[in-house]
């Protein structure tokens, strides 16, 4: 709710901030960063491009290319990344600061265990 307020989804406002983090980067790139399949990743591109908010352009070479972040792109990461304090501040809020803290240890917790395929987590 705090995100679709500041004209975002949730996923078009992670994918800013990775690309404003990382600079201009290969999709693929993008996408093994944000283990996302290439194929979702191209579809979440394109309407952030239509917005004006990312550009994707040559890369290196004629066969790669780039994804960056513009300057209304950076401006939309700034009031995205607001509502995403505001929305955090709510939950702490409600739910209390230390269970917040352990929820997200756990979730933490069992994407590594995801990831890494190991089993040993849901066995503890």
């Amino acid at each position: 709710r705090y995100v679709a307020e500041a004209g975002l989804k949730n996923t078009q406002y992670a994918l800013l901030s990775h690309v404003v983090k990382l600079g201009p980067i290969r999709p693929g790139d993008l996408a093994r960063r944000m283990q996302m399949d290439p194929s979702t990743l191209t579809r979440n591109l394109q309407p952030m491009a239509a917005q004006g908010w990312l550009t994707v352009g040559a890369g290196d070479d004629a066969r790669s290319r780039l994804v960056e972040a513009t300057a209304a792109g950076h401006a939309k990461r700034a009031e995205g990344q607001r509502a995403w304090k505001a929305a955090q501040m709510a939950l702490n809020e409600r739910l209390g600061v230390e269970r917040v803290a352990a929820l997200h240890e756990l979730l933490d917790a069992c994407i590594e265990c995801l990831n890494d395929g190991s089993d040993d987590a849901a066995a503890e």
